[in-house]
C-alpha cells in the first residue's frame, strides 16, 4: 500500500503517514528501521505495510516508493 509522509521525527525515528484517504497512521521505530531508510521528509510518497484494522491499524514498514521503468 503506498502513503504520504506526514510528520517524522530524526530522534524518535517515529512518525505517521496519511492514506490515500487523508488518514493519518503513526509509526514508530521498528516500522522506521525495517524499511532500511535513514531519513524521510514530510510529502514524500512511501510504501508502507500495515496490521490490523480500524482503530488498531498500525504501520510495520516504512520504505520509499522505487518507480520502474521497462
Amino acid at each position: 500500500m503506498q502513503a504520504t509522509a506526514y510528520t517524522y521525527d530524526a530522534d524518535t525515528r517515529s512518525g505517521s503517514v496519511l492514506l490515500d484517504d487523508g488518514t493519518p497512521v503513526p509509526f514508530d521505530a521498528p516500522a522506521f528501521d525495517a524499511g532500511g531508510l535513514r531519513l524521510l521528509r514530510p510529502g514524500q510518497r512511501v510504501r508502507i505495510e500495515t496490521e490490523g484494522d480500524g482503530g488498531s491499524l498500525r504501520v510495520t514498514l516504512v520504505t520509499l516508493v522505487t518507480l520502474q521503468t521497462f
